[in-house]
């Protein structure tokens, strides 16, 4: 797929990425050349932020969204989509700064949305393929997506990855109000809602590498808070609206 910098963004959300956001930038670059990138940042004190601008004064197209305070990962994103929408972008991108989702994918993605509303980079969609995860961790993230798919419906093997592209309608149809979670969660319900208005959605298998410098924001209480809160309430909204 051929694309000019007013079709694609990819947002970055970040809070102390500064190891990794001076190298993540030109490494998207390097495989998609004409892609804007937009760098939300939750008020880093470990100046995150002045590291993108210094890039940002020095390369057209890098842009950088600063927020007060940290709100959590989806209130991040949404801001960015709504940055998005206000200009002319075709495909936005989510994905994180530190290299665990790796830029050399973005391509196959890309190319994918030709068929397709929202393409997801997929851990699970060809067996197991993470590296450098434990095993407690890797267990937890593969059967709770097993379990978010049973009980949701979504047809997707990797419901809470964060690497995917959507097509501008589809964020367009989206009501942000109604999304409630903000942590890792939120990667959950989006698929849900997009689903569940009828969007295409497909996976492109992806090799999810830990990453190697700063520090994860993951935890195993928020992966279980995750499905405990928000996979059963979309299963009941799921369920009271095939009741009407």
């Amino acid at each position: 797929m051929t694309t000019t910098p007013e079709e694609t963004l990819i947002i970055i959300p970040t809070y102390n990425e500064r190891e990794t956001i001076g190298t993540i930038i030109p490494a998207i670059r390097t495989v998609l050349p004409g892609a804007h990138i937009l760098v939300v940042d939750d008020g880093s004190p470990d100046g995150t932020s002045a590291i993108v601008k210094e890039i940002a004064a020095k390369v057209d197209g890098v842009f950088i969204l600063d927020r007060a305070r940290k709100e959590g990962l989806g209130k991040a994103y949404v801001a960015g989509f709504r940055w998005a929408l206000d200009r002319s972008y075709r495909y936005i991108f989510e994905m994180d700064a530190d290299f665990s989702h790796d830029p050399k994918y973005l391509p196959d993605i890309l190319s994918a949305m030709n068929e397709n509303d929202l393409v997801v980079g997929s851990r699970y969609k060809s067996g197991v393929n993470v590296v450098n995860w434990p095993m407690s961790r890797l267990l937890l993230s593969y059967f709770a997506n097993r379990f978010a798919r049973f009980v949701t419906g979504i047809p997707v093997r990797d419901c809470t990855s964060g690497y995917k592209c959507f097509r501008r309608s589809v964020l367009e149809a989206l009501d942000f109000d109604a999304i409630a979670s903000s942590g890792y969660s939120f990667q959950i319900e989006v698929h849900f809602f997009v689903w569940k208005k009828g969007f295409r959605i497909a996976e492109v298998p992806i090799v999810f590498t830990d990453r190697k410098l700063g520090a994860s924001k993951m935890s195993s209480r928020i992966i279980r808070e995750a499905f405990l809160l928000v996979i059963w309430k979309l299963f009941f909204a799921s369920f009271l609206k095939r009741k009407r």
